[in-house]
């Protein structure tokens, strides 16, 4: 079983590196990738392929490898907290508050590099926990949550338009935001963000085994000595943390969270998040920068934002599993878990 998981990450990072390579080499130009990187690596950016590579290509694949990884890790988080296997961040709203603060942040500190992922921290965290004092309530079922989140979602997008509105010349890229995409992104724009994500997924890691026991139900967690308040809310923000920073840069990218961790249970199996994480992490790496290169490459020489593609994917999918889970008989809950 440890050999077959084992296999199952190898190939699940294979992904990820081949759509990097991809995704660095194919777009509107095809580059020799080899060269311009042995020239980048030389100190030296003087041919097309290499300025092309190091001011294009590079930051475009950093982004989507770094957005991918955190909103699939932010889902499978979500989905354990909530206990629902329907919650993503942009399905319950966590996406549209992360981009409600990002939006404020832009208009009321302009220039500042590290005030978007501050204010898509806060969002994201203050859109999670209004859900998630909905579904502490007594009896908050699934579709409750759901219910919830869209009505979160709502209002956090009442909240953009509005500044869109106010600050119309500020948020010049506010349409590309709201879809969700990489063209255009350089490395400046991922310094504040990466230095957030990188920490948190080592901290999602590390929280393998608590978030596991935290899976078996409250009453199980607490007899096994599990603190389950302190672990959901430090999950809740490790959750947030990759997400609002996701968000920053990359716009409100749809479906990734809801995707991955369910293609990562299908190939894993429900339990042993030190598996489940680090798998999701890379599946959502590699998802998301392939969706990004079919994105450039589709329509050629136009080009579409890929949150247009992972929204026509991830759609359809999220209905499936609606329609799945009504069929599904049902079960008692578990006490005292939301959902």
């Amino acid at each position: 079983m440890k050999s077959k998981a084992g296999l199952g990450l190898l190939g699940l990072g294979g992904l990820a590196v081949l759509s990097a390579a991809l995704g660095a080499s194919i777009g509107s130009t095809l580059i020799d990738l080899p060269a311009a990187l042995g020239e980048l690596l030389r100190g030296q950016a003087a041919t097309p392929d290499a300025r092309i590579l190091l001011h294009v290509r590079l930051p475009r694949v950093c982004a989507s490898l770094l957005c991918g990884a955190s909103l699939s890790v932010s889902g499978m988080l979500i989905q354990a907290v909530l206990s629902n296997p329907l919650a993503s961040p942009n399905v319950i709203g966590v996406n549209a508050g992360a981009g409600f603060c990002t939006f404020l942040a832009m208009a009321l500190v302009p220039g500042s590099a590290g005030a978007g992922p501050i204010g898509a921290f806060f969002g994201a965290l203050a859109a999670t926990l209004l859900v998630y004092a909905v579904a502490a309530g007594a009896g908050a079922g699934k579709l409750t949550i759901i219910l919830a989140g869209v009505a979160v979602s709502s209002i956090f997008t009442a909240g953009i338009n509005t500044i869109k509105t106010f600050f119309p010349d500020t948020l010049y890229n506010g349409s590309t935001f709201l879809i969700g995409g990489f063209s255009g992104v350089s490395f400046s724009d991922l310094s504040p963000a990466w230095m957030m994500i990188l920490p948190a997924l080592v901290l999602a890691f590390l929280m393998a085994r608590p978030t596991d026991v935290l899976c078996l139900g409250e009453e199980t967690a607490h007899s096994l000595g599990l603190p389950v308040n302190a672990t959901r809310f430090g999950l809740i923000l490790i959750a947030c943390v990759l997400a609002g920073a996701a968000v920053s840069f990359s716009g409100l990218v749809s479906f990734v969270g809801l995707l991955c961790p369910h293609i990562v249970r299908r190939m894993f199996g429900q339990g042993r998040h030190r598996v489940l994480l680090p798998a999701a992490a890379l599946l959502g790496a590699g998802f998301v920068t392939l969706c990004d290169l079919f994105s450039r490459v589709l329509f050629a020489p136009y080009e579409i934002p890929v949150g247009i593609l992972l929204s026509f994917l991830g759609g359809p999918f999220f209905l499936f599993l609606i329609v799945k889970q009504r069929r599904r008989p049902s079960r008692p809950g578990r006490k005292g878990a939301p959902g």
